[in-house]
């Protein structure tokens, strides 16, 4: 992430949704990329202002004419919400308006349509799929622009999604449905799998406690050395593997129950699942 990056005057930003990943990326906007002052939150839910004030932030529990002096809107509602999301905002959508959603499953075309007016979509969109370690900093978001979203936009986007972490465009929606089911899911795959380290931990004799302790510096170790070496995972992890030792074992243990087979089976159904949220919130 840039630690460089002077605030803008300029820039003003509304979340259409108040919960914890607009809260996150707000964070991590907030004094770098522009004034707290000029962020404005809408949410439903009057709880949830509090917050946000408190950082400086205005708020709102309905759409206003405060969204039309926001040149970028970051909906951040549930998919099942999102239509009546959008139409409600309609009214005060200016033609300049960057509008970045982070609904899964929802298509970038139907995104335009509801935003259009007589007929004509409005694409000047960004379809985001961020993850929950934005919430500290450490994200990774999928990105996606539309045929609308010019050079500059593109790169404002970049920047703001960047406060929070790392960013990958990609090129179609497809590849939006395939973010979700690797790194916008991916955070529950991992935390699934350090239940089962910790639990496997007590079971060969530590407490909870040095099992947690061991388990996480150990994926926090291995993912900054994957990070940061030239040799692929497959490469490190032969590297650890001594024939007939004690990771040869466990790995084999792996193998045999096919965890290659059993994660791309997981990725495809969180994958199908996002086609079909667009299917059935997308009309």
């Amino acid at each position: 992430m840039d630690t460089h990056i002077t605030p803008d005057s300029r820039l003003r930003v509304a979340f259409i949704g108040a919960g914890n990943m607009a809260t996150a990326l707000a964070t991590g906007m907030a004094g770098r990329l522009c004034p707290a002052g000029q962020i404005h939150a809408v949410d439903l839910n009057p709880d949830s202002h509090a917050a946000w004030q408190a950082r400086g932030a205005t708020t709102a529990t309905a759409p206003d004419e405060t969204l039309s002096q926001c040149n970028v809107w970051f909906f951040a509602v549930k998919p099942q919400y999102m239509r009546d999301a959008v139409r409600a905002c309609q009214p005060w959508l200016r033609p300049g308006t960057l509008v970045v959603s982070v609904a899964a499953g929802l298509r970038g075309d139907v995104l335009a349509a509801w935003l259009g007016q007589d007929g004509q979509p409005y694409d000047k969109i960004v379809r985001c799929m961020p993850n929950t370690p934005a919430l500290v900093g450490a994200g990774v978001t999928g990105m996606l622009a539309l045929a609308g979203v010019g050079a500059a936009d593109r790169e404002l986007a970049q920047t703001m999604l960047s406060s929070v972490g790392h960013v990958v465009w990609v090129d179609d929606d497809a590849a939006i449905d395939a973010v979700t089911a690797l790194s916008g899911s991916g955070p529950a795959y991992v935390f699934r799998f350090l239940e089962a380290l910790i639990a496997g931990g007590v079971a060969v004799g530590l407490d909870e406690e040095q099992a947690k302790a061991l388990a996480l510096g150990t994926f926090e170790g291995a993912a900054k050395l994957a990070r940061e070496s030239a040799d692929s995972p497959s490469v490190l992890r032969e590297r650890v593997t001594s024939k007939g030792g004690t990771t040869a074992a466990a790995l084999k243990v792996f193998d045999d129950g096919d965890l290659m087979g059993l994660v791309a089976r997981a990725m495809a159904a969180a994958a199908q699942r996002s086609r079909e949220l667009a299917q059935e919130f997308g009309k």
